[in-house]
């Protein structure tokens, strides 16, 4: 029989989904590979996974999606890993780096961009090692855990979630998890309960593997005052909004 694909982000904030899923009964059913968000994107595009923890902004581009479970990556205000750092104030900003990690984050910068702040700059595809070369009036959009680096280098820093919700009224949805084909409800149930549980002990998740984490991060902090995982109802309303708006 062969292995469900899956693949989950590979950034603090997924560390209780991995734990679960490697820690379950399921693990001799799935091949489990960490990627940065946009990699994520492209397996499940590509076809190359089955399911992927994977920006909600591919949504629209796969043939066949559904949305498994009852979790997501999402935050009620900022989120504090996902900002444009700029050292000029948003109506000076000329161009706007966009994150190669990203999908949603340089869509959602986009919108904001264009519906709430009402600027107008250039917009560029950023490449590795883009956040050094970020000065005057050339911003950029950050995400993951390495976003906390240069919160004291910059002098404006607008959180991408906080934004959205001035500009909503409503939570933001990153990320969730997304089956590009159907699943059997066996499996379905099974990989929910992995990430339940996996839930239910995020604190030993984040020790489990001896993980170092940089200074600049609380991550129980982060996990469980910061980053919001529960797919509610609000959370669904936010991401059809936010599809509706970025189609």
């Amino acid at each position: 029989m062969d292995k469900i694909r899956v693949s989950a982000i590979s950034y603090l904030n997924s560390i209780p989904f991995v734990y679960g899923l490697e820690n379950s009964p399921l693990q001799s059913e799935i091949e489990l590979s960490l990627d940065i968000p946009s990699e994520c994107a492209k397996k499940l595009l590509d076809n190359k996974v089955d399911i992927g923890l994977v920006p909600v902004a591919i949504i629209p581009q796969l043939k066949f999606s559904e949305i498994i479970g009852p979790y997501c990556i999402g935050a009620n205000g900022p989120v504090e890993s996902v900002c444009l750092f700029s050292q000029v104030p948003l109506n000076e900003i000329e161009c706007i780096q966009l994150d190669f990690h990203s999908k949603t984050s340089v869509q959602l910068v986009q919108l904001l961009s264009k519906k709430y702040w009402n600027i107008n700059p250039k917009f560029n595809f950023a490449k590795k090692g883009f956040e050094n070369c970020l000065k005057d009036k050339q911003a950029g959009v950050i995400i993951g855990d390495r976003a906390y680096k240069y919160r004291h280098q910059f002098k404006y820093i607008y959180d991408l979630s906080e934004e959205w919700k001035k500009y909503t009224g409503l939570p933001f949805v990153f990320a969730c998890w997304v089956a590009n084909k159907p699943l059997s409800e066996q499996f379905i149930q099974s990989f929910i309960e992995a990430l339940r549980n996996g839930m239910k002990k995020l604190d030993l998740s984040l020790y489990a593997k001896g993980m170092n984490f940089s200074t600049l991060i609380n991550p129980k902090r982060y996990l469980k005052e910061v980053i919001s995982y529960d797919f509610d109802s609000e959370k669904k309303q936010a991401l059809a909004l936010f599809l509706e708006e970025i189609s």
